[in-house]
């Protein structure tokens, strides 16, 4: 993440290169073509960037996260068979849900035997 200096920045130094993306980053060493592009836009509709950041909300409910998880946990713990499933968008949501869950399972399992 970038201050609101480092962003502002780069906005201006976008804006007197003629907003010239690779010139910019090649001057500054940062940030990304989409992230430079995107500060301009803020930049362009309230002629000033937000100080810091806001999370988005989260891409999946609760209801979807369960779903996932179950699959994966009833159809022999495979990511490609869920993935198919459920939508290839939904890999890197489950690759964290298992991640979660089996560190809970560790954690639980872990307690009860050495309580």
């Amino acid at each position: 993440m970038y201050s609101y200096e480092e962003r502002i920045l780069a906005v201006q130094i976008y804006i007197e290169l003629g907003k010239r993306t690779a010139a910019t980053i090649r001057s500054l060493g940062y940030p990304t073509k989409n992230a430079l592009k995107s500060w301009y836009r803020e930049y362009e509709r309230s002629r000033d960037l937000p100080k810091g950041y806001v999370r988005s909300r989260s891409k999946y409910t609760d209801e979807q996260k369960k779903t996932a998880v179950e699959y994966y946990l009833s159809h022999g713990r495979c990511l490609a068979t869920t993935r198919r499933a459920l939508g290839s968008r939904v890999r890197q949501l489950i690759s964290q849900l298992i991640d979660i869950a089996n560190s809970d399972f560790k954690m639980l399992h872990y307690n009860s035997v050495n309580c």
